[in-house]
């Protein structure tokens, strides 16, 4: 285990570029498995996460191999196995994403439940139903382990009962290939939802109404090849805003994406961060004065997430640390995932004035002076917020679990101490 050594109080300077968006890379990689000829993926982070989703198709007879630092050629051709590594898929949330198209490839596979972030249920009911709506017949064996069988899937209308990210990109890779129509109704519409779709469009699938929550898909016989590039990640965007404002920082931020950053600047204004839109680029101007924008006629204003175009949940953690240093009140509500908020608990330790209403709601008042403590990254997000609070903290700060934000972040310690930071990744 590895933990960071984290001086704080420091200003930062000079540029960044977001990695690609991890939460596109697993499902387009899953999706790999569809096609009949070889295909080039670019841009995918140097991540965990994305190193056993690799491993998992390798663990299939899928030939993967690297061609540079952040480019891969998948090719699935020889895929000869339906059941994954087991432990490898215990390991990660995302590799869920192999049901969709093994059963649409192969018409069976056997999957542990997924693991990932505890951040809550994360319940697989919503995967479930779709793919049996499709003609999958699913059994929970005594392992814990999904055994899902289908003779041939077939279009149908679909109604998700949530608008779950991956369920939906599950049933979009189970449908592309099945007899006849499908229609998702309700279906997720995030950034990395319309990515997979219009990596599949490229592949020969035809789906129509992406990136709205009705998607009309016909199926076509086969998938061929092609060559495809991850979108910046725009959640790892929205970490990098966090971090130039708390530490005072001019920080620009390098092809970020702009088209999918309207509501998380919507929702930094409402901080009095100041956000300056470059071409492509975002300058985060230096030793802004913020200051909560008070609702009319003078109530406290609400940080609060939603499926797409909401604000995403992924940077609620980041808001929450930002909130500390704004002059102001604000409510920090977390409603889409029931254990997201606990770790507050730890910005408390850190000086942070946080009451927390319940695992939904917390209400941030600030300007605080933030100190150096002994604080554990109970998932991704959370990590990545801890560590923001630790650069700008006075004093030194331990972070301990922090391959937690190894899987979400790209040799972050590294590409922070480019721009001034001072973290120190030991072994514990």
């Amino acid at each position: 285990m590895q933990k960071f050594i984290v001086e704080g109080g420091i200003a930062l300077s000079g540029s960044i570029t977001p990695s690609g968006n991890k939460n596109e890379a697993l499902p387009v990689i899953a999706a790999t498995l569809l096609a009949e000829e070889p295909v080039i993926l670019h841009n995918l982070p140097d991540i965990i996460d994305i190193a056993i989703m690799r491993e998992l198709l390798v663990s299939l007879g899928v030939e993967v191999e690297q061609i540079d630092k952040h480019t891969y050629r998948f090719d699935s051709s020889k895929l000869n196995s339906t059941v994954p590594d087991s432990e490898q898929a215990e390991r990660i949330r995302g590799s869920f994403l192999l049901a969709g198209p093994l059963l649409a490839r192969k018409k069976s596979i056997d999957l542990p439940a997924p693991g990932g972030d505890r951040i809550g249920l994360r319940p697989v009911h919503t995967h479930l139903f779709a793919l049996e709506k499709l003609g999958a017949s699913i059994v929970l064996n005594e392992n814990s382990h999904y055994q899902m069988r289908t003779p041939g899937l077939k279009g149908t209308e679909i109604y998700l009962d949530e608008a779950s990210v991956m369920a939906t990109e599950n049933t979009i890779m189970a449908s592309v290939t099945a007899k006849g129509k499908t229609s998702i109704y309700n279906a997720a519409c995030e950034p990395h939802v319309q990515g997979l779709c219009h990596f599949l469009v490229m592949l020969g699938a035809k789906i129509d109404g992406i990136g709205s929550n009705l998607l009309l898909i016909e199926g076509v016989s086969g998938l061929a090849g092609g060559d495809y590039t991850i979108q910046p990640d725009h959640t790892e965007v929205g970490s990098f805003i966090g971090l130039a404002v708390v530490t005072g920082s001019e920080l620009r931020i390098k092809n970020a994406g702009i088209k999918y950053l309207r509501m998380t600047r919507l929702m930094f204004e409402k901080l009095g961060v100041e956000i300056r839109v470059e071409g492509e680029d975002l300058l985060i101007p230096k030793n802004q004065k913020l200051t909560v924008q008070k609702d009319v006629p003078g109530g406290i204003p609400k940080i609060d997430d939603a499926p797409w175009p909401g604000f995403p949940a992924d940077l609620t953690s980041i808001m929450t640390v930002v909130a500390t240093q704004c002059t102001g009140a604000v409510l920090i509500f977390e409603k889409m995932f029931e254990s997201r908020l606990f770790w507050v608990d730890k910005l408390i330790e850190m000086g942070a004035q946080i009451i927390l209403c319940d695992p939904h709601r917390a209400v941030v008042s600030g300007p605080t002076p933030l100190k150096g403590a002994r604080v554990s990254s109970p998932d991704i997000r959370a990590g990545m917020a801890l560590l923001i609070a630790a650069l700008s903290a006075e004093g030194i700060t331990e972070i301990h679990n922090i391959n937690q934000i190894d899987r979400g972040y790209e040799k972050i310690d590294e590409r922070l101490n480019a721009l001034g930071a001072r973290i120190k990744r030991v072994n514990e």
